[in-house]
């Protein structure tokens, strides 16, 4: 496979990940203790990947899956990375990981001033149910919730959820992320961007 490696976030990963949320975020950047949090709770209920270029994690995403309803909760590529196809290839990775775990929708929250991000998440199926303002914080910015239903076949190449491989080679259809500002654009606990 050409391009970054999709592979299992561990504690060790904290650094780089935390490194690459800050020059992302900015103040809304999560807390070392939200990130350890969260992966803590994985596999239980979460699920979150890193994308591994040799020694740089060149992004990252998470999941929390609960029942059949599932959430991305975060989802960044760097920005020297971006249009590379590493967004594209982490929320595939996502999906499937939802379908498998018996999911049959999946929910987000994004930037209401992140159209690359929107962009990414509309070719993959999701449509706009709700908006929430002043989700993100400390900025205020709205955010725009989203809703993928994992039984219909998703635009981007027709495929089901669950129906393509967790690493699809990079490159693939679809931007590496984000927006016209950081690469993600997903809620997560507690609003934190």
């Amino acid at each position: 496979m050409n391009g970054p490696l999709l592979r299992p976030m561990t504690r060790a990963d904290l650094p780089a990940v935390l490194e690459l949320e800050h020059a992302l975020f900015g103040e809304e950047a999560w807390s070392p203790q939200m990130l350890a949090g969260e992966l803590a709770q994985q596999p239980a209920s979460r699920h979150y990947l890193v994308a591994q270029d040799g020694p740089v994690i060149a992004g990252y995403a998470g999941l929390l899956a609960a029942g059949s309803q599932a959430d991305v909760l975060t989802l960044a590529v760097a920005a020297d990375r971006w249009g590379q196809g590493i967004g594209s290839a982490l929320l595939e990775a996502l999906l499937a990981e939802a379908a498998r775990r018996g999911c049959t929708e999946v929910f987000l929250e994004v930037r209401a001033d992140n159209p690359r991000a929107q962009a990414l998440y509309l070719r993959y199926g999701f449509e706009q149910i709700g908006l929430r303002k002043g989700y993100y914080q400390p900025s205020g910015t709205d955010a725009l919730v989203m809703r993928r239903d994992l039984l219909l076949p998703g635009p981007a190449g027709g495929w089901p959820a669950g129906g393509r491989a967790a690493a699809p080679p990079a490159g693939g259809p679809g931007s590496g992320a984000g927006p016209a500002g950081p690469a993600s654009g997903t809620g997560r606990p507690g609003g934190a961007r």
